[in-house]
Order: C-alpha cells, then sequence, then structure tokens
C-alpha cells in the first residue's frame, strides 16, 4: 500500500513539474524567439523545443525531489 502511494506522489510530481516547465517554457520561448527575431515558422519549432526541454527538466526535477521525499517519515 505505501509502495503504490509513493508511487502515485512521483507520477503527480512528475505531472506538475512538467505543466508547470511547459508553462514556463512556452512563456521563455516565445520571448526569445521575439527577441532574437527569429524568422517565419521557425518561431513555433523554437517554442516547441523551448516548452518540451523545460517541460522534461521541471518534470524531472520535481519527480526527483518527490522520490527522495516518499522514503523520510515525519
Amino acid at each position: 500500500m505505501a509502495r503504490d502511494s509513493c508511487l502515485a506522489r512521483v507520477g503527480a510530481g512528475v505531472a506538475v513539474g512538467g505543466a508547470i516547465g511547459g508553462a514556463v517554457g512556452a512563456v521563455y520561448g516565445t520571448y526569445e524567439a521575439i527577441r532574437y527575431k527569429i524568422p517565419g515558422l521557425m518561431k513555433i519549432r523554437y517554442v516547441g523545443q523551448t516548452t518540451l526541454g523545460s517541460a522534461a527538466i521541471f518534470g524531472l526535477f520535481l519527480g526527483a525531489g518527490s522520490l527522495i521525499h516518499c522514503g523520510k517519515s515525519y
């Protein structure tokens, strides 16, 4: 039972981290694409890459933090 709870917490951490990272990455990618004046459809690719990269990193770290926190008992 505790193992399922821990797995659910880690999964939720990854999901929340991915959502927050995706939102931040989309905003930052849009800003950078406008700032560097990336031409045409390359803006969409740049924003997409930034969004996915940021979502993956945030999700990884929040999932790892949830995994570490899961082993502690208070």
